[in-house]
């Protein structure tokens, strides 16, 4: 079936009615949008047939690619079946049911029990909200705190904004929600001075300890991170950095909220990140990856021990949303999941991911390359003005705008910014697609950072 689009009249209809997310709107309503109408595995196309490489999957979640008619075909029965039930009031549907279960096996133990939302910034505004709650039901509602860390992106909820630690998305939407306390990111490549690794980690872990002793851990909720950062900067933290942090929280009685809405699901190379860095939080949050991007769905798991204080109380519980627990997005996800094992694909992203850093890291002769980072499908090259001082661009060069352009003009869809080129394609990525990738990236930063 070939379809025809009026890409004219879509792009006028776009920049008279649609509002954008993390757009530059001054600029949209000159340029307008890239109108893209359909997918297949890593390959998009826009309303003109123009044919792009999706290196960016979505925004780091349509993990099996596009095109699935098996999550599709799941949708549509069970939107024939059962459209819609809430899980309020004690109410559940098979879908739901399952996919808890699922989750608990596939998660470490003592993660039993899960909520379900409709994303991640809702995950992780509900793990934030439990933690709370763990802490006031067992008698010391003082905890309150949160501790999170610079870099880090956790949502744009109001409690999910004060967690996040990327200054740019705090300015204009007013005072933030009080009571979050953010630590340095590890993030080698500016904040380490030159120490060895297990002396970077150990100053990490000294600047937790003393911002505890600041706050006072008898007011401290929960510790709240991401395996690896994502949209912070794709920090990847030194081998040893979650295990030297968890036991400092456990040992002052903060929970560990782990945020794997873009680690979790195979992108990291492993089916969730905190198994890489060989660590078990008291609550998860998950999202993006739980569906691939097919339906919006989001979870929060929390362990056995916070689910029985959770249960105490002989009243209602509070918290949830119209569409926690969606049936037709637990049956996708429930699908989605089974393909992401049957086809191996957190082994894709680690063969692939390999090849993807191997071959960025090539870039690191150009004289305004700076960094390269990265693991599983997921990647980051960091441009600088001067690599010896690690100067930033002057963000009224717009290198990311031109990198957006350079990148886009050769049928690559990637996140750039004024610090460099993010990369996250789908699983399903193919090595010669890889390859495709590395070659446009390298042309687009040689001809931006000339």
């Amino acid at each position: 079936m070939i379809e025809t689009w009026e890409t004219t009249r879509l792009a006028e209809l776009d920049i008279a009615h649609m509002l954008h997310p993390l757009t530059n709107l001054h600029q949209h309503r000159k340029s307008g949008p890239l109108v893209l109408a359909r997918g297949e595995r890593a390959r998009l196309w826009d309303t003109d047939g123009k044919e792009y490489l999706d290196g960016f999957a979505g925004l780091w979640n349509v993990n099996v690619g596009y095109g699935r008619r098996e999550l599709a075909d799941v949708a549509r029965e069970q939107m024939t079946r059962l459209a819609f039930s809430p899980t309020f009031f004690g109410l559940a549907t098979p879908p739901a049911i399952e996919l808890a279960a699922r989750l608990a096996e596939l998660l470490p133990a003592p993660l039993n029990h899960f909520n379900f939302t409709s994303g991640g910034a809702e995950s992780n505004e509900t793990a934030i909200k439990f933690a709370r709650y763990y802490w006031s039901v067992g008698g010391r509602p003082e905890k309150v705190k949160v501790i999170s860390r610079q870099m880090g992106y956790h949502g744009i909820a109001m409690g999910a904004l004060a967690a996040t630690g990327i200054p740019a998305y705090w300015q204009h939407f007013g005072p933030r929600v009080p009571g979050f306390v953010h630590v340095s990111a590890p993030y080698d490549y500016r904040n380490n001075p030159g120490l060895s690794e297990d002396e970077f980690v150990a100053r990490l872990v000294q600047e937790l300890e003393e911002t505890i002793a600041r706050e006072g851990a008898d007011s401290i909720a929960a510790f709240i991170g991401e395996p690896i950062q994502g949209a912070g900067g794709v920090v990847v933290p030194p081998e040893g950095y979650w295990r030297a942090i968890a036991p400092v929280l456990k040992r002052h009685e903060i929970l560990l909220i782990a945020d794997e809405v873009i680690t979790g699901f195979g992108r990291t190379g492993w089916m969730f990140g905190m198994e890489g860095y060989g660590f078990v939080p008291d609550i998860v949050s998950l999202a993006k990856g739980i569906t691939s991007g097919y339906v919006p769905l989001g979870a929060v798991g929390v362990s056995d021990a916070i689910f029985e204080r959770l249960a105490e109380p002989d009243q209602l519980f509070m918290h949830g949303f119209t569409y926690s627990g969606h049936p037709v997005a637990c049956a996708v996800a429930l699908r989605n999941i089974a393909m992401i094992e049957e086809e191996d694909l957190p082994a894709n992203a680690k063969a692939r991911g390999d090849q993807l850093l191997t071959g960025l890291r090539r870039l690191l002769d150009h004289e305004h390359v700076g960094n390269v980072r990265g693991r599983g499908l997921m990647a980051l090259v960091e441009v600088v003005a001067d690599k010896e001082t690690k100067a930033k661009y002057d963000p009224s060069l717009n290198i990311g705008g031109k990198l957006t352009a350079a990148t886009r003009g050769r049928g690559l869809i990637v996140r750039c910014s004024n610090d460099g080129i993010a990369m996250s394609p789908p699983l399903v990525i193919s090595e010669q697609e890889v390859d495709e990738l590395l070659t446009i990236i390298e042309e687009a930063i040689r001809e931006v950072c000339a």
